[in-house]
């Protein structure tokens, strides 16, 4: 049986933020909800959008918080409250600066990396760490005094048909995780690439 019983997908809640780079957790999470047939809708008990059914054999919880980024971990601690989950048992889909477009990576454990997201929801999980994340590539704009209107922006149409490739990716090896299988998921994904060509500088 699954350890994983609620899948996260971080983002901003309105229409303005739709299709962003921060929002391609929330990305991951409604285009898994799609493949698999559920209906996510407005849970006032976890501050989101929920939904619950089976995936790929494992009766799951997903949650879209439909807070801002760095309110985060009000939605999530509700919702692992009222069900009783274990951060052991959490998945954070979520956008990452230090991977490239078109790569993603799973990963056990850890700080918050800067994510706003996760700087809020470890300390509303009572400071655990041990949830599952999946990093969702969205590169970096090299400079930190941009990180903020990069993260808040559409990516290029090349970043994007990447970073959709990339959610492909992990969408076909989430699977492996929930069986518990995690070290054939994550060498599944990683030696995945689908990074977007680059202009030649010569």
């Amino acid at each position: 049986m699954s350890a994983i019983r609620l899948i996260v997908g971080l983002g901003n809640p309105g229409a303005q933020y739709e299709g962003t780079r921060h929002n391609a957790g929330a990305f991951f999470v409604r285009r898994l909800a799609a493949q698999y047939d559920l209906s996510l809708a407005t849970d006032r008990n976890a501050l989101g959008e929920s939904a619950r059914g089976n995936i790929a054999g494992h009766d799951l919880r997903l949650l879209i918080p439909e807070t801002f980024m760095n309110e985060s971990g009000r939605s999530v601690a509700a919702m692992a409250r009222y069900y009783r989950i274990d951060a052991e048992a959490i998945l954070i889909a979520h956008d990452e600066l230090d991977v490239p477009p078109g790569e993603a990576r799973f990963k056990c454990g850890g700080g918050h990396g800067g994510h706003n997201g996760l700087r809020d929801i470890i300390p509303a999980l009572g400071g655990q760490r041990a949830f599952w994340r999946l990093r969702l590539g969205i590169g970096h704009p090299g400079s930190a005094k941009q990180v903020s209107s990069w993260v808040l922006s559409k990516a290029s149409a090349d970043d994007q048909t990447a970073i959709e490739a990339s959610t492909a990716s992990a969408l076909a090896a989430l699977p492996l995780l929930l069986d518990g299988d995690d070290i054939k998921a994550m060498t599944a994904l990683h030696s995945e690439s689908h990074q977007p060509a680059r202009p030649s500088e010569d």
